[in-house]
């Protein structure tokens, strides 16, 4: 937290990874008391509540899948032939270098937020373990969701 004043204005700069480690949102979302579901639904009603959102998730992940590969297929096939046809000129050799630095700039980020995202799987593997039976159908509804 930086509070920074100048003549007729006042700031106030947030550090969001601080803020996010004070406040998480797992806790705000299922509340700092949420226990297993499995004390609060019988298994039918976990396992078929678990099966509708892992069937729409899984509906709506091959959906967007679908549109996003036909997309960046078309584009790269147009701009194939595009160049093949001598409309564009395409540097291939600029596009690797760009490529290999756009890799090496993602790969120091994301050492950087290994942590977040570790404290992240932890919270959500416990979730999963005291929900197994809410987990199993959710994984099993978004496999057919995915086939239908």
């Amino acid at each position: 937290y930086i509070s920074c004043e100048s003549e007729d204005e006042v700031y106030e700069v947030v550090d969001l990874t601080e803020y996010a480690r004070r406040h998480q949102w797992w806790s705000r979302v299922f509340g700092n008391n949420s226990g297993p579901i499995a004390e609060k639904y019988s298994v039918a009603t976990q396992i078929m509540m678990g099966g509708v959102t892992g069937w729409c998730a899984g509906y709506v992940f091959q959906r967007v899948g679908k549109i996003a590969a036909t997309a960046i297929g078309g584009g790269f096939l147009l701009l194939q032939i595009a160049n093949h046809s001598g409309y564009v000129q395409v540097d291939w050799k600029k596009v690797e270098k760009d490529v290999n630095k756009a890799k090496k700039h993602l790969k120091k980020k994301a050492n950087k937020a290994a942590p977040e995202i570790n404290t992240f799987i932890e919270e959500a593997t416990d979730f999963i373990k005291r929900n197994i039976v809410l987990s199993s159908g959710f994984v099993g509804g978004f496999f057919l969701g995915l086939a239908s």
